[in-house]
């Protein structure tokens, strides 16, 4: 078998998040000027981020997306070669503008208003094989904002097993409510990652442990992410739970990716189902501490101190 020379394959959306940071911000409209604490561009997205996050922990990543010929096209293409992102296959659109996320956050709490543009540009058959047979693993996340993508993806993860790649998918939240199709793209992957909302409305069930069996009659491992009280797993009848860090929150924005990234990184690496887990605990815990998605996203020496056996 042909060695893979890449261990993560992330087709996705690209672009920045401009953060407004206050403990007691709160917009006004009526013309009312709002002073805030603190500012930052960072890298936004969930695929860039969980991109990130698993190059910060030395797997070789590649990125595939869609972005405008503008200055934040070409901020995040820089930020993404300095954070050892892999973005050779990027595509370049000269009509649509960058995607962008304006984000008030309160730290715990945000809002966050989004501007698509090029996110929702890739399709899926714009990932050639020849990537993919390249490939170890799949990621694919935030579907419901990318709606090219996400019509191409039973076809994408039939190519992708057909070249021995394994599949992670998050779909993150569908503001439509419906769910179109979910299951049926479960039943594909080797790894379901949502949060406890997600899995609950897709379940429509009230109890996380009767969600965690529903959905395992789709998918062999399913990793749910539960915010402050850490996250549960089940595989092959068995369950798992780990809890979250305690550390001080700046701001909330990516720990899911990140704990993704973490996770991701225990399961290429043949970790058991707890270390796995406790993994992805403190990649998504520890990369609160900062603002933005990436800034204090952890080295894997630094989240292995966190991380049993």
């Amino acid at each position: 078998m042909t060695e893979k020379s890449i261990d993560l394959l992330v087709p996705g959306e690209i672009n920045p998040d401009l953060i407004l940071n206050d403990p007691h911000l709160e917009a006004r409209f009526g013309q009312q000027e709002v002073l805030v604490q603190d500012f930052e561009m960072t890298i936004g997205s969930s695929s860039a981020i969980f991109a990130c996050g698993a190059a910060r922990l030395g797997l070789k990543t590649t990125l595939i997306g869609v972005i405008g010929e503008d200055p934040l096209g070409k901020f995040m293409m820089d930020a993404l070669r300095q954070r050892n992102v892999d973005i050779s296959p990027l595509l370049i659109d000269h009509e649509r503008k960058t995607g962008v996320s304006v984000i008030l956050s309160r730290g715990s709490d945000r809002a966050i208003l989004t501007y698509l543009g090029c996110i929702d540009a890739l399709e899926a058959h714009q990932i050639p094989d020849s990537y993919l047979a390249q490939t170890r693993h799949l990621h694919v996340c935030s579907i419901f904002l990318q709606s090219r993508l996400r019509a191409g993806l039973p076809d994408l993860f039939r190519r992708a097993r057909n070249l021995g790649v394994t599949i992670s998918l998050d779909t993150n939240w569908d503001p439509s409510g419906r769910w179109e199709g979910i299951l049926g793209l479960i039943a594909q992957v080797d790894v379901f990652l949502p949060n406890e909302q997600e899995a609950l409305a897709i379940t429509g069930s009230n109890d996380l442990n009767r969600a965690l069996e529903l959905l395992e009659q789709h998918c062999p491992l399913v990793v749910i992410k539960r915010g402050e009280q850490g996250a549960i797993a089940r595989q092959k009848g068995e369950t798992v739970t780990s809890k979250a860090l305690t550390v001080a929150v700046v701001d909330t924005v990516g720990a899911g990716d990140s704990f993704n990234a973490g996770f991701i990184y225990g399961y290429l690496a043949g970790f058991p189902l707890k270390k796995a887990l406790e993994l992805g605990i403190a990649c998504g815990s520890l990369s609160t501490r900062a603002a933005g998605g990436v800034n204090a996203q952890p080295t894997l020496e630094e989240a292995l101190q966190y991380v049993s056996g």
